[in-house]
């Protein structure tokens, strides 16, 4: 009996290889390489920026609460103190001179007398240096003195004497005009007061203020070391901080 023998195909490993790497190159061909796109977030907010309004906010609530507090306190100390303008009135008028210079300049020499009235019942008032009194005719200031310093008590009453000169230029106009107007009966007069002052509540002495007013007046005459009848006078002041 004849002897079989099998005989097996041998593989080429050579060209094995070449199939497989041949395989590998299509299977990366048909896939193309992934590209990650980068994601853009926000920029979170800067530190600084958050301090800055913190610090904003923090001012303006401080602001806001001294406001409070001011207004509280002094609506506390206007129920406390209950403050009220003083008054002034004028009580006379004197002319010891009024005449023309040779200069052409009109002087004047006239005597005052005013009340000062504080109605408060707790607050003092200093009448500090410096305080004017003046006397205006429609045209020109005639004359001008000084109030005196002193301290006015709690609702106190103090009559004042002040003195008052001044020379005034177009003395002869403003003379002629004068006349004219002492012929009719009524020349208008301002009397004008410009007094620094200081006030005090309780023991506590303020700064200085100043009280501003005039009192408009219509006398019958400007005729020297005659009687002066004061025929209308009104009177208004206010307190300029």
């Amino acid at each position: 009996m004849a002897d079989y023998q099998k005989i097996h195909p041998v593989m080429d490993v050579e060209a094995a290889a070449s199939t497989k790497e041949k395989g590998s190159s299509s299977h990366q061909q048909q896939n193309p390489p992934q590209r990650s796109i980068p994601v853009m977030h926000p920029n979170p907010p800067k530190k600084s920026r958050s301090c800055f309004c913190k610090c904003f906010c923090w001012t303006v609530s401080i602001l806001v609460l001294l406001l409070i507090i001011l207004a509280a306190i002094g609506g506390i100390l206007y129920l406390v103190f209950q403050p009220k303008l003083p008054k002034y009135s004028v009580d006379s008028l004197r002319i010891r001179d009024l005449r023309l210079n040779l200069d052409l300049t009109l002087y004047a020499q006239f005597d005052v007398k005013i009340t000062a009235n504080n109605p408060n019942k707790k607050i003092g008032i200093y009448y500090e240096k410096g305080g004017k009194l003046s006397v205006w005719d429609e045209r020109a200031k005639l004359c001008e003195g000084f109030l005196p310093k002193f301290y006015q008590g709690h609702q106190n009453v103090t009559k004042l004497d002040v003195a008052l000169t001044g020379q005034t230029q177009y003395g002869s106009t403003l003379l002629k005009a004068i006349q004219e107007q002492q012929q009719t009966g009524r020349i208008p007069l301002d009397l004008k007061v410009d007094a620094p002052v200081a006030i005090k509540l309780g023991k506590l002495k303020l700064r200085k203020v100043k009280i501003l007013g005039q009192c408009l007046l219509v006398v019958d005459s400007l005729s020297a070391n005659n009687k002066i009848s004061i025929k209308a006078s009104n009177c208004s002041f206010n307190l300029k901080l």
